[in-house]
């Protein structure tokens, strides 16, 4: 890039700049984009500027291939999943809470302060109260999926109080039991959209390692850039959304019901994929909108 060039991308940010200046961003970082460090370490970073630039970043970040791998360390056999849940055992709830609370979440922590930012990590035991549940599986049937969960109600004053300080929470997805208080595994994208629904913040950004919702799935070029709530659920209803997809995008409809103002869609294997979406009048994934 020529210096014109670099001077014309910081005037393009100028006005979402002066837009969301002191709104809260809610971040949900989850998928294979989190297995590499490089890519990490970059969202971290790029975390810090949405910081600096006066918004209020909270991040719920997930953990499956970790979890999966600690599990199998110990001796726990394959992972098994029902209607996208993941079936955790009262022997794997305390590896898939050592894995998120006491490996995932203090190091995303630290790459945040390593970037100059300053973070704190919040256990998600502490922020989400979740009832058990069910699993479904495709033949309709009910099955029995463990310590696992589904968000009751959220307690924000901790995350409150973080960004408050320009302070930025990192939270784990899980849940206390609002029957017994034990531990329960809560998807980390429906966590983070039930702490939207209490928080309201003026995006809700889910990255993973898809580009977007796509109009054909084999097809990465395929992008659906934006949709409306309607729209979204004449794709589902046409197959185009499915799978594990569907209780994704309906939580993300029901955040913008609750009142946030727009949901995205982004690929965390693409560098810069926050600043990109966020920053530019194209984007680079798909925006749920109103």
């Amino acid at each position: 890039m020529t210096s014109k060039d670099k001077a014309a991308t910081l005037v393009e940010a100028l006005p979402y700049l002066q837009r969301f200046r002191g709104k809260t961003f809610l971040i949900k970082v989850g998928g294979s984009a989190m297995d590499n460090e490089e890519l990490v370490s970059a969202l971290m970073r790029d975390i810090v500027f949405l910081e600096i630039a006066g918004i209020n970043p909270i991040l719920v970040h997930g953990g499956g291939k970790a979890i999966t791998s600690a599990m199998t360390r110990a001796g726990l056999g394959d992972a098994r999943f029902v209607g996208g849940f993941r079936v955790t055992s009262p022997e794997a709830i305390a590896v898939v809470e050592e894995t998120l609370n006491g490996s995932i979440n203090p190091h995303l922590v630290t790459l945040i302060n390593q970037h100059g930012g300053r973070a704190t990590g919040i256990p998600g035991t502490g922020v989400f109260r979740a009832r058990r549940i069910q699993g479904t599986t495709e033949h309709g049937e009910q099955v029995d999926i463990g310590q696992v969960g589904e968000v009751d109600q959220c307690h924000s004053d901790d995350i409150l109080y973080a960004t408050s300080s320009n302070i930025v929470p990192v939270v784990s997805p899980l849940g206390r039991d609002v029957e017994n208080g034990t531990t329960l595994n809560v998807n980390a994208d429906l966590a983070a959209a039930a702490l939207a629904c209490t928080l309201k913040p003026a995006k809700l950004v889910y990255v993973s390692d898809v580009p977007g919702l796509l109009s054909d799935p084999e097809d990465p070029d395929s992008l659906i850039r934006s949709v409306t709530p309607e729209n979204a659920e004449e794709l589902i209803a046409s197959g185009i959304i499915s799978g594990g997809m569907i209780p994704k995008v309906r939580s993300a409809i029901e955040a913008l019901h609750a009142g946030v103002d727009k949901v995205h869609f982004i690929d965390g294997r693409v560098p810069h994929t926050i600043l990109l979406e966020i920053f530019t009048a194209e984007g680079v994934g798909t925006e749920i909108r109103h």
